[in-house]
């Protein structure tokens, strides 16, 4: 039974909400001047939480060399407006990635954050775009120049909603 939302709930992220057939396309190595791309299908199911201050998206991503599920959680602060989101992946279930902040503007939603890949400092950019008429999209790019460019590593198409 779902617990109540909060009629003052934010509803930035009401456009992925349910049940998802995903198409993902995954750069095949990252930061390392890689052109090669691995396309695969998923699911995904995302539901609201915290009264709708928050949701959970549950995947399942079909790798060509297997089954892996994985989760985002998300979080809204009424004090800055801003939303958190982790990231745990099922082959590493005790460590969540680093959250990354940001919010929307126009359906469109920048987040950050500072992480490590390989050793190295690297900056994390999703963009999550929610446009009227047009499939939700999910983009994550890594930059390794302090922000000054930005390589896409992974793209997912939210196709049909089931």
């Amino acid at each position: 039974m779902p617990l109540p939302l909060e009629t003052n709930a934010p509803t930035d992220f009401d456009f992925i909400i349910g049940d998802w057939t995903v198409e993902h396309r995954r750069l095949n190595s990252r930061l390392t001047g890689c052109s090669a791309w691995t396309t695969f299908t998923g699911r995904s199911s995302t539901v609201k939480t915290l009264g709708g201050f928050g949701n959970l998206e549950d995947n399942i991503l079909d790798f060509p060399d297997g089954r892996v599920r994985a989760l985002a959680m998300r979080s809204y602060s009424r004090e800055t407006g801003t939303w958190s989101i982790w990231w745990l992946d099922g082959r590493n279930p005790g460590a969540l990635d680093v959250p990354v902040v940001g919010k929307f503007s126009d359906g469109v939603g920048l987040f950050f954050a500072d992480d490590v890949l390989d050793g190295r400092a690297i900056k994390v950019r999703f963009t999550w775009t929610a446009l009227p008429g047009r499939n939700p999209t999910w983009e994550q790019a890594f930059s390794n120049d302090g922000g000054e460019s930005w390589e896409t590593n992974w793209t997912m198409t939210f196709v049909t909603a089931v």
